[in-house]
């Protein structure tokens, strides 16, 4: 592995596109804190900004197949990064107008049709974004949490481990927590 040190991006890349998850290491190394800093530069919280790039890593290495020619990787990766970061602050947007509507509702008191109509927006925003999930992610996530299939189940239908199963779903709520935000998540395990 020492040798991926001295390629160049466009080698690694390659390579990546190719399945070397040596290749995948080298490139995380090399943009992991650069592109963590310049997230938390635009979102201002370091928890989000490690998950804005981690999901960024996961897309590259899901989509690595697909991938467009790449001249320059620095810029691609923080091209992704920005635009997660966009989409992070669409939704912390989106989540301020909920509490804020909540806590109206709150200071209002109950009224069930403007209820209902949330718990309607809400889910299909959830759907959207299950919808959104890699296909075989999405595939587990379901079976996990609209069957309510046990993570040894899904394995055996679908053939793959244990481990597996539970790496889907833990990725699956990463991603729906950045873009969904944590109020929404909470509704998440009510609402499926």
């Amino acid at each position: 592995m020492g040798f991926l040190l001295h390629a160049d991006d466009k080698e690694l890349v390659v390579m990546l596109q190719a399945g070397d998850n040596d290749a995948f290491t080298e490139l995380y190394n090399r943009y992991k804190k650069p592109l963590i800093i310049h997230s938390y530069k635009k979102t201002g919280d370091l928890e989000d900004a490690k998950e804005i790039v981690q999901e960024v890593f996961s897309t590259l290495w899901s989509q690595r197949e697909q991938l467009p020619p790449i001249l320059h990787v620095s810029a691609y990766l923080y091209t992704m990064v920005r635009n997660k970061v966009l989409n992070y602050i669409e939704h912390k947007q989106v989540e301020a107008r909920y509490a804020l509507n909540f806590q109206n509702f709150m200071d209002e008191g109950y009224n069930a049709s403007d209820i209902q109509i949330r718990e309607k927006e809400l889910q299909q925003m959830i759907d959207k974004e299950i919808a959104a999930l890699p296909p075989k992610m999405r595939e587990v996530f379901i079976l996990s949490r609209k069957e309510h299939l046990s993570h040894k189940e899904i394995a055996e239908r679908l053939n793959i481990s244990e481990f597996t199963v539970k790496n889907h779903i833990k990725g699956a709520l990463k991603i729906l927590r950045l873009k969904i935000g944590l109020c929404t998540l909470i509704a998440l395990h009510y609402f499926l």
